[in-house]
């Protein structure tokens, strides 16, 4: 019997605002590896994300794990992003007395 062996690519897409997700999900590559992180198998979090296909959460877990330290340094990156934008959307839109507003909303 013959067997042949296929070079496959990780399951990774890069959407345009720079975001790693597995490919043809919205599942980012963050989610992945916190709930990995957390203690969970490959299993749970297929399971727990339905659109991903067990043997993609096998080949993230690998490529994370193989490239751990630069995939720590994406993360850290996107924490860093998501305080700038928190603290814009802060500034933006004060959370300061919201539930006055929109009980004042209400009653109109």
């Amino acid at each position: 019997m013959a067997f042949s062996i296929e070079t496959q690519t990780v399951p990774i897409e890069i959407d345009t605002h720079g975001v790693m997700r597995i490919a043809g999900t919205r599942v980012t590559l963050d989610t992945v590896v916190a709930a990995f992180e957390q203690g969970a198998t490959a299993e749970e979090i297929a399971q727990q994300y339905t659109s991903l296909d067990l043997a993609d959460v096998y080949s993230v877990i690998g490529f994370y794990l193989r490239w751990r330290g630069e995939i720590l340094d994406y993360l850290v990156q996107r924490q860093q992003q998501a305080q700038v934008i928190r603290k814009q959307n802060e500034h933006r839109f004060d959370p300061h007395g919201i539930r006055d507003r929109l009980l004042a909303r209400l009653s109109e």
